[in-house]
């Protein structure tokens, strides 16, 4: 008997709208550094107390997907992700009138807290949209959302926040959020919730062979990243740094056209090729980071080996977690943003100790239990078959 609510192909209008989410979602988290100088003037803080703006998005993340995961497991899929959207919405509109920072602090918190709804949710919703041998690239076109977001909504909102005000970019937003609601009402296919009975507590998910692994390198790698990500202009002297961005993001969304083509039979390969692009860029960065085209150079195996990370570790997640995939994807969440804001921490505390020379060495050595897990985990996880 066919299963009416597993399709034959890729919808693509409706993971093209989680796509869109995806994006929202990653916008609103990195837009305040664009427009950062402008924020703090109108609110009358410092520009370092103004760009907790983006430390708390990622807090309300990390706190909420796992509790928000469990308590709305039993929802259908598409009331959820409504109530995810609807949230970016309202928490940008607050964003966008406010005069306080303290109410600024608190829409973004609301914001974050939205994020770890929808980031925990569009995965599994991606992979039941579409059929078992296109899972992988079905989560692909969603994540695609993010290197689009950060190479193009970025600096869009930037540019139209310098022209209009930022103020006008949230309201933008927000109107985006409102259209994307429609949009998912009129386009994306309903799914149901767990059974109370089959729900699994965290715990037991982690315990699951093959979630442990993935989780470990998603906390480590994304750390690595993010150490050198965030003082990124710190570090390079002499080059122009929208330039880099530029690069970096550009090649990241090639990296998610690859890792889409060959997620569903090469898992393990492309992860490996991942870190070992990410390594060799750091240690370009490195070594020869006072040339400018080799710095453009480093970038761009950069963005090729970290564009389908993303896609690549929640597509591990959710093979290894099974019935509880929706579960192992709040896990998940929570560590990637923990490890986001704690690459904020330990950069700086790197930075003062040692100076920025220190962060892409600081990348190599914290990839190397990352390949050291991904080899080890070929039954589960990563498994060599994949």
């Amino acid at each position: 008997m066919i299963d009416v609510l597993t399709p034959s192909r890729l919808r693509l209008r409706s993971l093209l709208a989680l796509t869109t989410a995806a994006f929202i979602t990653v916008l609103t988290e990195a837009l305040p550094a664009g427009v950062l100088p402008a924020m703090s003037a109108d609110l009358r803080v410092g520009e370092s107390a103004m760009g907790q703006a983006v430390t708390i998005y990622a807090i309300g993340t990390a706190l909420a997907a796992i509790p928000l995961s469990a308590a709305t497991a039993g929802w259908r899929r598409k009331r959820l992700l409504l109530a995810g959207v609807a949230g970016f919405a309202v928490a940008n509109t607050v964003t966008a009138v406010s005069g306080a920072y303290v109410l600024t602090m608190a829409g973004r918190f609301a914001a974050g807290v939205a994020a770890g709804v929808v980031w925990a949710l569009l995965a599994g919703y991606a992979r039941r949209l579409a059929p078992e041998h296109l899972q992988g690239k079905a989560i692909a076109v969603v994540m695609a959302g993010i290197p689009l977001a950060l190479s193009l909504g970025v600096p869009a909102g930037t540019f139209l926040g310098e022209v209009v005000g930022w103020r006008v970019t949230f309201g933008v937003m927000s109107l985006i959020a409102l259209v994307l609601i429609a949009w998912i009402v009129a386009t994306v296919p309903d799914q149901p919730g767990q059974r109370d009975g089959g729900r699994i507590p965290v715990r037991r998910v982690v315990a699951v062979p093959g979630v442990a692994p993935v989780l470990v390198v998603t906390l480590v790698f994304v750390l690595a990243h993010n150490i050198l990500y965030t003082y990124l202009a710190t570090f390079l002297h002499g080059v122009r740094i929208d330039v880099v961005l530029l690069v970096f993001g550009v090649a990241s969304v090639l990296s998610i056209a690859i890792v889409g083509a060959r997620i569903d039979r090469q898992l393990r390969a492309l992860t490996v090729a991942a870190t070992l692009l990410v390594a060799v860029a750091a240690v370009i960065l490195a070594v020869l980071s006072g040339n400018a085209v080799l710095v453009y150079a480093g970038a761009a195996l950069w963005g090729l080996g970290w564009g389908g990370v993303p896609t690549l570790l929640q597509t591990a997640a959710g093979n290894a977690g099974g019935e509880a995939a929706d579960t192992a994807q709040a896990a998940l969440v929570t560590l990637w943003n923990a490890a986001m804001a704690g690459g904020g921490v330990v950069g700086g505390i790197l930075l003062d100790a040692f100076g920025p020379g220190v962060f892409p060495w600081t990348v190599l050595v914290l990839l190397v239990p990352v390949l050291a897990v991904v080899l080890g985990a070929r039954r589960n996880g990563f498994p060599a078959s994949s």
